[in-house]
């Protein structure tokens, strides 16, 4: 009778532990989130991404990208202009990120005058043939996966939290493994893994400035592995708390967005 009560403590005590760990986890992503994708009220930045193929061949683009929060950690609002090569100039792309349903995702394309509705399935298809997806774009709301502390390791000098990041429901990836900075709580890596447990893709944080008193990573990688490639992304003049109007975000500004859109 002793020996079963010392079990069902000793049981009582691992489940509180782990689920400790699991709302330790939780609550280290979403400020990581917060962090990464909702700094400041809103923001814009000039961006210029450069596509790296297996060969060492490089493709570059270049557009603005304007960022509008509805609610902190809640609804977005996303419109990137494109501006180079010619043969993307003009062509427009804009997310409405809901946090209780699926994101709306929308590109105009301006050689054939047409507003195509991303579905929400193809969220993990290439942004732009990059090996960003739109996901990664706009953020994967931490609320989608579960998570498991690891336990602490360094990325280079910089201590890191651990965490194991696996979908609450079938996705297109198995799971991520995320290395977040313990101080100012952005990722520093991320580990994407499929289904058979082969490593994918991997994101890292190439450099991180403060903007305006807000730590920001303005240089970003993610590298296929499979496929050998790469794409970094570098934002440069970023501004925060500009005062973007939520009206602008709309199917009517994607043909011929507002200035402060451009």
């Amino acid at each position: 009778m002793k020996m079963s009560k010392f079990i069902l403590a000793a049981a009582i005590l691992i489940f509180s532990a782990q689920f400790a760990m699991a709302q330790d986890a939780e609550a280290i992503m979403k400020q990581s989130h917060l962090n990464y994708y909702y700094s400041g009220d809103d923001g814009k930045a000039d961006v210029v991404m450069t596509l790296v193929d297996g060969s060492g061949k490089e493709r570059v683009k270049e557009f603005t990208m304007v960022r509008k929060d509805l609610v902190d950690g809640g609804d977005q609002l996303y419109f990137v202009y494109f501006k180079k090569p010619s043969d993307i100039r003009r062509m427009t792309f804009m997310v409405s990120k809901h946090v209780d349903s699926d994101d709306d995702r929308m590109l105009y394309v301006p050689a054939i005058d047409l507003v195509k509705k991303i579905a929400a399935s193809d969220k993990a298809s290439s942004f732009v043939g990059s090996d960003f997806s739109y996901e990664d774009v706009s953020g994967r709301l931490w609320t989608v996966d579960n998570h498991e502390l690891m336990g602490e390791d360094k990325i280079g000098d910089t201590p890191v939290y651990k965490i194991k990041s696996t979908p609450k429901a079938d996705d297109y990836f198995a799971y991520r493994i995320s290395f977040i900075d313990k101080e100012q709580k952005l990722p520093l890596r991320e580990e994407f893994y499929d289904k058979q447990g082969k490593l994918e893709r991997v994101f890292t944080a190439e450099k991180i400035e403060t903007v305006d008193g807000i730590p920001t990573i303005t240089v970003r990688k993610m590298e296929n592995v499979e496929k050998g490639q790469y794409t970094t992304i570098d934002f440069g003049t970023i501004k925060y708390n500009i005062g973007i109007d939520e009206k602008y975000f709309s199917e009517r500004y994607m043909k011929k967005p507002h200035v402060s859109l451009r």
